[in-house]
């Protein structure tokens, strides 16, 4: 992301996964793991959506953990649709921030394939430890179906999805959040990629950051 990037390694359940961190200036508020999108489509931990949740998040205060999914970049392995990526997403939890008495505070976030895996991957740990914030951005909902948000997380959850966007379309990531009650920010004329409009999708994801917890 920039020259301050510290690009690691760790051991993964299908080998190796490579990690990129991004620091904030002084005392982290905690640990920000974000997902990337959809392995066989070129997603990776530099996509400019997953890049620039990665700078709200360290502008916020948060340490910023990306990493590729297993066949990705350095990472070992092949997709899985989605198993497995859950499992590489939860053991990249359990490094950067491992839960104990002394754990971090927690955030998720993820981008399209990525936001899916980290639906589960919070269905998953919510029940271990808090996460203080999750945010979805270009939700996939229609190849694989995502997990539904816990109604007590709702307060803490970003859920921001473009109007035109012809990968996930809209009526379909309503269809999922409609019987939750989920709320859904919806960015006018925006495709998947948030062309044009990444300035903004920090500025939203900020906000959210910058909001009480409850």
């Amino acid at each position: 992301m920039n020259s301050q990037t510290q690009k690691t390694s760790i051991a993964g359940p299908a080998g190796v996964l490579e990690l990129a961190l991004d620091l904030p200036a002084g005392t982290s508020r905690g640990i920000a793991v974000i997902a990337h999108p959809h392995p066989l489509f070129g997603g990776t931990l530099d996509n400019k959506v997953v890049q620039t949740l990665a700078r709200a998040f360290v502008q916020s205060g948060w340490t910023a953990v990306r990493f590729n999914f297993r066949g990705v970049g350095g990472s070992a392995g092949s997709h899985d649709e989605g198993r497995g990526e859950l499992e590489d997403l939860l053991a990249v939890v359990q490094h950067a921030a491992p839960a104990g008495e002394e754990q971090a505070a927690l955030a998720l976030a993820g981008f399209s394939f990525g936001a899916f895996v980290t639906t589960h991957a919070f269905a998953r740990l919510q029940a271990q430890r808090p996460i203080e914030k999750l945010v979805l951005v270009g939700t996939s909902v229609s190849r694989a179906p995502a997990a539904p948000i816990d109604t007590a997380a709702h307060s803490r959850t970003l859920v921001v999805h473009g109007e035109q966007d012809d990968t996930v379309l809209l009526p379909d990531v309503m269809d999922w959040a409609r019987p939750q009650s989920l709320p859904v920010t919806v960015v006018p004329g925006v495709g998947h990629f948030f062309h044009g409009q990444l300035p903004l999708l920090k500025t939203l994801v900020i906000r959210h950051l910058a909001s009480p917890v409850h």
